[in-house]
Formats: C-alpha cells, structure tokens, sequence
C-alpha cells in the first residue's frame, strides 16, 4: 500500500520520507520541483503515474510575513493546491492527510484552543491555511486534517537553528515573551501521519476530521530560546551571553502572530489514543545533530587548511 508525499524538501516532508523508508513503507516523495501542487493538471497525472493508495501533503506556503506582500501565492498553494489534491484523491476514492496550523485562531484567549473554536486568523498565511481546510471539507470526505504549531527539526529553516546561528554570532538576543505556543518536532508529525496511514491500510480504528497536534508543555518564544541555549551549552556551543526578554510591540513584524496560539490535544488522545511528546525531547537530539554536525565541518576546514 504506496503513499504518495508531497513536500518532501519541507520540514516535515523530509521526515516524513526518511521515517517512511526506516519503517519500510512505501513511499513516492515529491519535492516542490517534481511536483507543483498549484498546477492542477501535474497534481491529476503524478496521480494517475504512481496510483498511491493514499496522499499526505506536506507541501504548504509557509512564509508567514512574505504572505502579506504575495496574498495570491499563499492562497494558490494553501488553498487552490488543497482543492486539486482534494478532487483527485475524491476521483481515486483514496484518503488525503493534510496539514494545517495554530494560526487559524487568533490568539485572544487564555485557554488552549480545540478543534472546534471559531477561527479568526490575523494574517494571510492563517487565512490561506484556513481556507485549504474548507475546500478540503468540502470536497473530500475521506481526510484528516492535522494542526500542528511551532515546528522545528534538523532539516529545514526553524526558530531553533536560527537560534543556534545567531547565538554563535551575536552577544546578546531579544526574543519575544508574550506570544505563547507549542513547540512541535517535525518527526514526532511525521512519526503520527504515517502512524495514522498504517492503521488506514490494516483496517483499523481511524476518524476521518481535524486533529490538533503539538509538543507539551506550552511556552514562549523566550522560554523555547534559554531552552535551546540551556542544550547547546551543554553541548559546547556558542551561545550569547545575554537573552532578554520583549513584548511583541518591542519586535513589530509584517503579519501579526497569535499572542496565544497553544492547541488543545485531547481529541487526538481520547479518539485516536495519540499522546503528544515533551519538544524538550526531540530538542535535544536536534541540537546534538547541529553540534555534530559543526564538529565536522570544523574538522574539515582545519583539513583543508
């Protein structure tokens, strides 16, 4: 039973092909250059050429301030893309999994927000992203839709290796402390999805709707920041001497961010029997392989020197 990824270059797309082949499922991954899910015609044929069974699109415009000023490129991927993967996988009467975002919600209140909150979202990127749930809904029966917030891991751009760059770079930080969310490792996404895709191939328990998935607990941007440097000093990196704490009005950016986007867990856990992981967990192999992996390169520059 084959699956079909699309976003394979992506944060989650990447794992999502590593941990596939680890747990010897088969598996197409397609990256932005081999499949552009924005083209209607390319998504019905790389259907049609590898016949998957089932579909998991990873793929996602994910610039969150660059969607301000490209409104029409981030509803065409999180929206228009939806659509065609939707009637496709309705045509092959195949399943689509998809993923989505704490930044459908706007952020106003103090509890944790479940899957059926009124969404409100403050920018482009959550109004796209929004906008892909619906017409997949509507669409296609057959779906899971899975929030996640916060994602980090070893491949890809995230806050936890800009963090680790900058650190070696600057002396002192200032990182936002009143916006708060939930830190989520894209192989623990991965690592759901294909868990979820497995119980669909053997015919087990499995609830078609939206899922919220994130790492545990809750914190800040600040608090996620002195945790990253907590790990990297263990590990001998360079970190800044000073991290201080700012408001959201201190670090004025072009979209506006959730100053609570932390997503409820429950359904998942009750209904699907999913436990979210402490992000501290994952956090530290990611740091590991970043410390590893400038250990090498150090090796061989002094080589080469």
């Amino acid at each position: 039973m084959s699956i079909l990824i699309t976003g394979a270059n992506g944060q989650v797309g990447w794992e999502l092909a590593h941990r596939a082949r680890a747990k010897d499922l088969p598996v197409v991954a397609l990256t932005q250059q081999e499949l552009d899910i924005a083209d209607a015609g390319a998504v019905a044929a790389c259907l049609v050429r590898w016949a998957p069974q089932l579909v998991i699109n990873a793929a996602a415009y994910t610039a969150v301030d660059r969607a301000e000023r490209e409104p029409e490129l981030a509803f065409a991927v999180n929206r228009d893309a939806v659509g065609y993967l939707a009637e496709a996988c309705r045509e092959r009467e195949m399943p689509l999994f998809h993923l989505s975002t704490d930044y459908v919600f706007t952020g106003d209140r103090t509890e944790a927000y479940r899957e059926d909150d009124p969404v409100s979202p403050l920018g482009v990127y959550g109004e796209s992203k929004w906008a892909g749930e619906v017409v997949l809904r509507e669409v296609l029966s057959k779906h899971v839709v899975v929030r996640v917030s916060w994602v980090f891991g070893a491949h890809g751009q995230n806050f936890v290796k800009t963090m680790l760059r900058l650190g070696a770079e600057r002396d002192t930080l200032r990182i936002v402390n009143d916006q708060r969310g939930c830190p989520t490792a894209a192989v623990d996404v991965a690592d759901v999805l294909l868990g979820l895709a497995q119980r669909y191939f053997k015919k087990e328990r499995l609830e078609w709707g939206t899922f919220h998935y994130c790492g545990t607990p809750s914190t800040t941007w600040y608090e996620f920041a002195r945790t990253i440097f907590a790990y990297a000093g263990e590990k001998g990196l360079a970190v800044p001497a000073t991290v201080e704490p700012i408001t959201t009005a201190d670090y004025p950016t072009p979209a506006a961010r959730p100053a609570n986007s932390v997503l409820d867990c429950g359904k998942i856990e009750t209904r699907l029997g999913i436990r979210c992981r402490p992000w501290s967990d994952a956090l530290r192999v990611v740091v590991e392989q970043w410390a590893e992996a400038s250990a090498a390169s150090s090796e061989s520059m002094e080589k080469r020197g």
